[in-house]
């Protein structure tokens, strides 16, 4: 993607956002009408009647809403933003091009407000980036910056009556905490001032390209932040003008966990953080579990010390973090010891951290699986069932119901049957079924004392609302 796009003038235009209930629309027009912008939008999931509660907040909190017909676009003068994939056919687009108005990606919306701050943090990697960009813009916050934050998941400690869908914050414009991403290429539009690595594995891309955008990524930053246990992020920290490592078990890193003092919980994690260039140390209690969590949030002591904010005061903010909406988010526990957790893993790093971490203390699992598209499941399929065949039992099963789709051009011609195939090839128990309505009423029929069960998937806000329905569902 080319890094040196020709933007309209954004100085007192108003904007609408075709998909604004999106994961990354939503977020994005919450800062952009912060920052004095009139915003309008619309969206096929409202036109469905899909999440009806997210669009009534939306107009009561002044977002102008219209169907998904064109009517929105009444003047010239409005910028269209529209990710790239969304369709010349789509009536918002084709009304925009009739009446020649600018239109703007998400990505590029969103670096150019973005690479307008002083002070910047971008959060890149294959995975992580939600959890993490939630970790230190709390810990920013808490340190009196005031950020301004854009994220792709509800960050619980921001999220109140007012604000449910608190997936960003609004702050000093000055001072900007990212997630960015490498999926579509626009991770090259940025600019930070700090750019954190988490990790580089298959998704979207090819390994090769995403080595060339993260490397690109890392050498536009004034510092970079990363994680030397990933050892192709660690292979790219020499691209960076300055880095700051950190990592659990690479011994060479600055920002570490300290050998011995590391306790995982059934719901936490408990280490000594020391920096090993100054030989300050910290003792953290972090109310998330997993060893993915642990290296998360030595990647946000590590962003934020970048950013000026000490040890000591990173992690006892971190110590009151709260997590995030759909990332290993418990629903509930029934009298029968069943407890239900709604996840976004979706690709093979996440789906493994998640799994790894519910299989790190004794149970059951009972994996459900909703593929996010049928693009990803071709990419990535192969990868997906080695993962779940590999960190889950005989004594575990999986259960996979069919690609997400919203409509729209795709081809559907290989679905999640492949999938369960190869899981039961590699000596996993699996199940494929088609209707995800049925995929709750097997759960329920499989579910025993003690069982842990995990809802998984992307691209679809009413995965939250099926979780809740199979606690209901399950004794």
């Amino acid at each position: 993607m080319d890094d040196e796009v020709i933007r309209p003038d954004l100085e007192g235009r108003p904007f609408f956002f075709c998909g604004i209930g999106g994961s990354g629309m939503l977020p994005l027009a919450q800062i952009a009408r912060g920052t004095g912008h009139a915003v309008a939008g619309s969206d096929r999931s409202m036109d469905q009647g899909r999440t009806p509660e997210k669009f009534e907040w939306l107009a009561e909190n002044g977002f102008e809403l219209f169907p998904q017909d064109g009517s929105g676009i009444t003047s010239s003068r409005q910028i269209l933003i529209a990710s790239a994939a969304v369709e010349d056919t789509v009536p918002e687009v084709a009304k925009a091009r009739t009446l020649g108005n600018a239109r703007m990606s998400r990505a590029e919306l969103l670096s150019a407000l973005f690479n307008e701050a002083a002070q910047s943090v971008a959060i890149g990697g294959t995975s992580g980036k939600s959890t993490v960009t939630g970790m230190i813009a709390w810990i920013m916050h808490q340190a009196g910056l005031d950020p301004t934050v854009m994220n792709g998941a509800v960050m619980k400690n921001f999220a109140n009556a007012d604000n449910p869908f608190a997936s960003a914050r609004v702050g000093d414009p000055g001072v900007f905490v990212s997630e960015v991403d490498e999926s579509d290429g626009s991770i090259a539009l940025y600019r930070p001032s700090v750019a954190v690595l988490l990790n580089v594995s298959l998704d979207h891309k090819s390994i090769e390209e995403l080595e060339k955008l993260f490397g690109d990524y890392l050498a536009k930053a004034q510092r970079a932040v990363v994680n030397y246990d990933d050892e192709r992020a660690r292979g790219l920290s020499g691209r960076a003008n300055d880095a700051v490592s950190f990592g659990i078990e690479a011994e060479d890193a600055n920002i570490a966990a300290v050998e011995g003092s590391i306790e995982y919980q059934p719901f936490a994690v408990a280490a000594d953080i020391i920096d090993n260039r100054s030989g300050e140390s910290a003792h953290l209690t972090l109310p998330m579990p997993g060893r993915h969590n642990l290296s998360n949030a030595l990647a946000a002591i590590a962003a934020a010390g970048a950013a000026g904010v000490n040890l000591e005061e990173a992690v006892e903010a971190l110590s009151r973090f709260k997590g995030l909406a759909r990332r290993f988010d418990v629903v509930g526990t029934t009298k029968s010891s069943i407890t239900v957790i709604d996840d976004f893993g979706h690709n093979p790093e996440k789906c493994a951290a998640t799994l790894r971490t519910l299989k790190s203390v004794p149970g059951r699992v009972i994996a459900f699986f909703q593929p996010h598209g049928y693009g990803p499941l071709r990419q990535m399929g192969d990868e997906l069932a080695e993962t779940f065949a590999r960190e889950l039992d005989a004594t575990d099963i999986t259960i996979m119901c069919d690609p997400v789709y919203f409509g729209g051009t795709v081809d559907r011609s290989q679905g999640s049957e492949r999938i369960i195939e190869l899981i039961k090839q590699a000596g996993g128990t699996a199940e494929h079924i088609a209707s995800r309505e049925d995929c709750g009423k097997r759960i329920a029929e499989l579910a025993k004392d003690g069982d842990r069960i995990v809802i998984m998937g992307a691209r679809d806000d009413t995965l939250s609302e099926f979780a809740r329905t199979v606690l209901a569902s399950v004794p």
